[in-house]
């Protein structure tokens, strides 16, 4: 005990007699109102490639560049990192894509769904050690898009310059994230002189949730109209996944894409069958769920239609009173393997290594698969191929960002509103929503619902849903990226 109390003096004297030289002390003080003393981004670093779409050749400039972030009294706070892909040639349209998370960086988008380039990631038997090669992309949306991907603070490279308490405050919350993405978008087209420029936003799972705030935002704050917005698996509505003691809402979301599982392991999964799926589900599903245990005979005839639809074990489906639970079932459709389903695409598989646990002890199998060949081939194509030579670290995927994040008032309330919105503000505005049917973290039956409640204004093609086989990462199968690239492309088609 004197040891350890004679270390602590002697501690709290140097850390006195530091505090006390006045350069030392001013540049603690610094460092505790959040003026972080980081090393300069570089300049914008710029470089020529081609890539093959569709029988052609495309020559286009890759940049990866910054923005600043200004406060109210123009003090720099934060700087945003993105990589930018630009076709030569006049009226070209450009589109703004982002992740979600929170806490995910562009890469995923960009190296796996719409880029020029992409690596393998997301498919069963990735491992985390298979080498990220890069190579064309035949679901790029370049041949008719510019494409600008958008690495919120946090994330990728980008950095804020704030502390921590500073920085969840300007960064890490639902309104305060809306607002300034929507002004790097406004900035980025202000910079390059594309303000112009027919303008589309592409936001992937949170990012879902961000499009049509970010969309609604640019119309009537910042004075920027978006021609079109994609949704890949988005994030639109908490409110359906809650209060499944007595809303049917929750069990009807994932019911489908339990079943579209259990059919892709049959070799059954089609449209057709799907459509079968949905409507069982908002219909006779969702009344016997509504009856409780008012009758019997309804419930027991849901149990036995729930457990031939999904193929899970009878006693599974009987106590869970044929309602789904989804950590519940990722565990037991593959137990028998010793292994576990991503609640990304429940085919998607891992060895469990608590098998014994009562719940799931480990992370997401497909997340701890695509963490690693997505950091590098993301940070050796920026560092190396481009030249944006910089070493901090590249979050892909920052943990750090999700666990501090806040929720505004009016986060529970999703996107719905926006949507809505948005789409009344601009009669020509359309909107696609594309699912994978195996999707259990943001399921597509929750988006079917929502835009099957919108009001009609205008054509019902202005705002559509579409399923693909896979996951919440679809765009990994070359079919379902195939189908997904022509569906957009008649989006930017249309006049």
């Amino acid at each position: 005990m004197r040891t350890r109390s004679f270390a602590f003096a002697l501690l709290t004297a140097l850390l006195f007699a530091l505090l006390s030289t006045p350069s030392l002390a001013a540049d603690a003080a610094k460092k505790k109102d959040g003026d972080m003393q980081l090393p300069p981004f570089p300049a914008d670093a710029h470089t020529t490639q081609v890539t093959h779409v569709a029988g052609k050749t495309v020559k286009y400039t890759v940049t990866v560049g910054s923005l600043p972030i200004r406060n109210d009294k123009g003090k720099k706070i934060a700087e945003v990192m993105y990589t930018a892909y630009v076709v030569p040639g006049r009226n070209r349209p450009v589109t703004f894509a982002f992740n979600g998370g929170p806490g995910a960086s562009s890469v995923y988008l960009n190296f796996g769904a719409i880029g020029p380039k992409k690596i393998r990631f997301g498919d069963e038997g990735d491992n985390p050690s298979d080498a990220p090669t890069l190579h064309d992309n035949p679901g790029t949306w370049l041949d008719f898009t510019d494409l600008v991907f958008i690495d919120p603070v946090g994330t990728g490279f980008s950095r804020s310059l704030e502390s921590q308490k500073q920085t969840v405050k300007d960064f890490y919350s639902t309104d305060a994230d809306i607002h300034y993405l929507s002004r790097i978008v406004y900035d980025w087209l202000i910079k390059n002189g594309r303000m112009t420029s027919r303008k589309y936003l592409v936001g992937e799972s949170y990012g879902g949730f961000r499009g049509p705030r970010i969309t609604e935002y640019l119309q009537t704050q910042l004075g920027v109209a978006m021609n079109g917005v994609v949704l890949v698996s988005p994030y639109l509505d908490p409110n359906s996944y809650k209060n499944g003691e007595v809303s049917p809402l929750p069990w009807m979301l994932t019911l489908p894409s339990i079943t579209a599982a259990h059919l892709e392991r049959e070799g059954k999964l089609t449209p057709q069958a799907m459509q079968k799926v949905i409507a069982y589900t908002r219909g006779e599903y969702a009344h016997t769920l509504m009856l409780g245990h008012t009758d019997p005979a309804a419930r027991e005839r849901m149990i036995q239609r729930v457990t031939q639809m999904t193929g899970l074990d009878p006693t599974f489906v009987k106590r869970s009173g044929g309602r789904l639970d989804t950590g519940a079932y990722l565990r037991e459709v593959h137990r028998s393997q010793g292994k576990l389903g991503s609640v990304y695409d429940s085919n998607l598989t891992g060895w469990d290594p608590f098998p014994y646990a009562p719940e799931q002890e480990s992370n997401d199998p497909m997340l701890n698969a695509i963490i690693a060949p997505t950091t590098e081939a993301m940070v050796n194509f920026i560092t190396r191929t481009v030249g944006w030579k910089y070493d901090g670290r590249y979050y892909a995927l920052s943990y750090k960002v999700n666990r501090l994040w806040h929720k505004d008032d009016d986060a529970d309330s999703g996107s719905v509103k926006q949507l809505r919105e948005a789409v009344a503000n601009d009669g020509k505005l359309r909107v696609l929503i594309a699912h994978g049917w195996n999707d259990l973290s943001c399921p597509f039956m929750g988006s079917i619902l929502v835009v099957d409640q919108m009001p009609k204004m205008g054509s019902a093609k202005r705002v559509q849903v579409r399923e693909y086989p896979g996951g919440h990462m679809f765009y990994t199968r070359p079919d379902s990226q195939k189908a997904f690239r022509k569906d957009v492309k008649a989006l930017f088609e249309a006049r």
